[in-house]
């Protein structure tokens, strides 16, 4: 007869196997990295050899779909909703929510501003619970809150309770992008991240760019029921994030070393090889145990306020555009409300273009500097379209620019961070940390758009120039830098980020 099973046996044969695919990670990287056609022998549960062979490449593609398909996908989603809110309450701006919340001069944007001081407050910690937790519960989690936020916006009545709910969404949204941010970086090797980024950024534009012809289409719901349209903007979209909420629990996948715990996701031998493939290009799969000093240690590498420093500068334009892109239609361009709602649209569903393009070119060419520099000129020229034209069609097609641009940018400079950082805590620290300069830029971005200044806007369109030649101006000092420390790596002069081998990226 069987002995009964231990209490806790369960746990610790997981653990163990946990603990085997990080710590044999770095023999399995020696076999599997070593050679362009190398093959790569598979061993069956019970340690005896297979009769078969595949080749390396084969491997990792199959590896790379699987990995693309579980977490990039839902990771768009769940980035999307971010912008999702700034859709939603920009595409609100222009229908009669202002005047039903009393909200008059300078409050619209205070509530955009108190989303954005209540999410950097959080951010830390809550991209820390993400290991803590695990990723399936904690975004599940706060997704999930997220689309309950939103729904009871329908039901406000002053903007003082608009205020008090902006709060608590940016609570919720605090963790989903530097948490994703970490998540995608603990999976990919350098040379592949900023597609992956790029993935992330075409999800959440094209979501985007849906939800403003949604909300177009419900705010012809106007009157329905005794209902304000901009009431059933929050309210439907509120109930899809709840619905999104729950489909993460069992689709968003756990950290390489513990991807067995997701479900219906890798084999075992994916999973070693998944492991293999971080220990071969920066050996940080298994991070240490925590402690504070390991997390706040980062804050004394100044290339870390260099990456948040280009985050800050540009969501100053990000969220000037994504917010205020139907005023600017409506009061800048003469476009109609509904008109300045579905225009919205377009410029985003074309930024997925240029996004997946310059991402490519990054990865197969291992380029970081040269793209953000291109996107940067690129996002200059749109606005001085914006600004400067009197013509309405050369106008709009400036928004076009601009939207590509940023949108670009951001998985430019999401690859171009993670590419030059190593170690589990670091990359928490340092996704924290950009994501909250991040929602500063948003601070600052909410305010540059004055409504007086219609229909050239001239304050955003200089402070948006000056700020992306000053991203020109920190990346040339970046490659500067990382030139020379990779010389003297080469040398044997020193070693960069505490890893052996490590070469920066630039």
């Amino acid at each position: 007869m069987a002995a009964p099973s231990a209490p806790g046996s369960e746990n610790q044969r997981s653990d163990n196997k946990s603990s085997k695919a990080a710590n044999d990670g770095d023999a399995t990287s020696e076999r599997i990295f070593t050679g362009e056609e190398e093959q790569v022998d598979v061993l069956n549960a019970s340690g005896n050899l297979e009769g078969f062979v595949e080749s390396r490449h084969s491997l990792e593609r199959r590896l790379r779909l699987k990995i693309d398909f579980r977490l990039c996908t839902i990771a768009g989603i769940l980035c999307s909703l971010n912008l999702l809110d700034s859709g939603v309450i920009s595409s609100a701006s222009v229908t009669s929510m202002p005047d039903d919340l009393q909200l008059t001069g300078n409050r619209f944007s205070v509530s955009i501003f108190i989303f954005t001081i209540s999410s950097i407050a959080f951010q830390l910690p809550s991209t820390l619970a993400v290991r803590t937790f695990g990723p399936r519960l904690w975004f599940s989690t706060i997704t999930f809150c997220f689309g309950l936020i939103t729904m009871c916006t329908a039901f406000i009545q002053t903007w003082k309770q608009m205020i008090a709910l902006r709060v608590l969404l940016g609570i919720a949204m605090s963790g989903i992008y530097p948490g994703l941010t970490y998540l995608i970086s603990t999976w990919y090797p350098r040379r592949e991240q900023q597609t992956r980024f790029a993935f992330l950024q075409i999800g959440e534009v094209v979501i985007l760019a849906t939800g403003g012809i949604v909300n177009y289409g419900l705010n012809q719901l106007d009157g329905k029921g005794g209902i304000a349209g901009w009431r059933y903007m929050f309210l439907v979209q509120g109930l899809i994030s709840m619905v999104i909420g729950l489909i993460t629990y069992f689709w968003i996948v756990d950290f390489p070393e513990e991807a067995h715990r997701s479900f219906w996701f890798l084999t075992s031998e994916e999973q070693d090889l998944a492991v293999a493939r971080i220990n071969a290009d920066r050996k940080d799969v298994k991070p240490d145990p925590f402690s504070w000093g390991k997390v706040f240690i980062h804050a004394r590498d100044p290339k870390v306020y260099g990456f948040a420093c280009m985050f800050f500068l540009l969501n100053l334009v990000s969220t000037a555009l994504s917010y205020f892109l139907p005023i600017i239609l409506q009061s800048g361009m003469g476009f109609d409300e509904n008109q300045s709602i579905l225009l919205s649209a377009p410029p985003y569903y074309y930024a997925a273009i240029p996004v997946l393009l310059s991402s490519m070119i990054g990865d197969r060419y291992r380029l970081r500097g040269p793209v953000i520099t291109f996107n940067c000129v690129t996002l200059i020229i749109g606005f001085c379209m914006l600004g400067f034209s009197e013509q309405v069609a050369v106008r709009y097609v400036g928004t076009y620019l601009a939207t590509g641009a940023y949108v670009s940018n951001w998985a430019a400079l999401s690859a171009y961070q993670a590419n030059n950082i190593a170690g589990q805590w670091k990359r928490a620290f340092t996704a924290a940390a950009v994501t909250a300069m991040n929602g500063a830029g948003g601070i600052a971005g909410s305010f540059i758009v004055r409504s007086q200044e219609a229909p050239h806007y001239l304050t955003a369109v200089w402070i948006s120039i000056g700020s992306h030649i000053l991203i020109i101006a920190i990346v040339v000092a970046f490659s500067v830098y990382f030139h020379f420390a990779n010389r003297l790596a080469a040398q044997g002069k020193i070693i960069l980020e505490g890893v052996e081998g490590f070469k920066y990226t630039y």
